[in-house]
């Protein structure tokens, strides 16, 4: 499956990186792509890491396992770089994505002899902007969007306003926030090599 891009999450419990992975999924399903958006679940507890996959394609998905060889991965919390090997499988060809604040040299440095492209992004800072509160994932939703390009800006901002009105229906405060929290977010991913 030459069209195949395979993407692992990495967030700690709570931080709703399993969210994001599903919200993902259903938006590419409505671009008209192939999807699969699924939790690897274990003891996960508040706080405790996680891992959650997608897989996006253009012909329909017959592999079913976890995703060892990732095109992307992403990372929403940076203090799981010192807990998880985060670019284990992860393809020179692809890049990972990091909510963090620290320097390129430090996140190199903790990628140990990771080559790829390396992608951050504040997602507290665009989170604390756009809502008000920490959640990550809505950040990092569109940070894995704009890096990987699995869907465009405005395919992901009009799918995703329904997908809230919909999960957000009983608490509509939310959606504005939500949405403004993506459209921050697209502008904010920087490549730092």
């Amino acid at each position: 499956m030459e069209d195949l891009i395979e993407i692992r999450w990495h967030g700690r419990g709570g931080q709703g990186a399993k969210t994001a992975s599903l919200l993902l999924a259903d938006a590419a399903f409505n671009t008209g792509k192939f999807i699969q958006g699924f939790p690897e679940y274990g003891p996960e507890r508040m706080g405790a890491p996680i891992t959650a996959y997608n897989r996006i394609s253009n012909s329909p998905i017959t592999i079913h396992s976890n995703i060892y060889e990732p095109d992307y991965v992403v990372v929403v919390d940076d203090t799981l770089l010192d807990a998880v090997d985060v670019t284990s499988g992860l393809k020179e060809s692809g890049a990972i994505i990091i909510n963090t604040t620290k320097d390129s040299d430090s996140l190199k440095e903790k990628l140990k002899n990771y080559n790829g492209s390396i992608y951050t992004i504040d997602a507290r800072k665009v989170s604390i902007e756009a809502l008000g509160k920490y959640f990550p994932n809505t950040p990092m939703l569109a940070a894995i969007v704009k890096v990987s390009g699995v869907m465009s800006d405005e395919e992901l901002i009009n799918d995703m306003e329904g997908s809230f009105k919909h999960k957000f229906a009983k608490k509509p405060e939310v959606i504005e926030g939500n949405m403004k929290a993506l459209k921050i977010a697209l502008n904010e991913v920087k490549k730092i090599n």
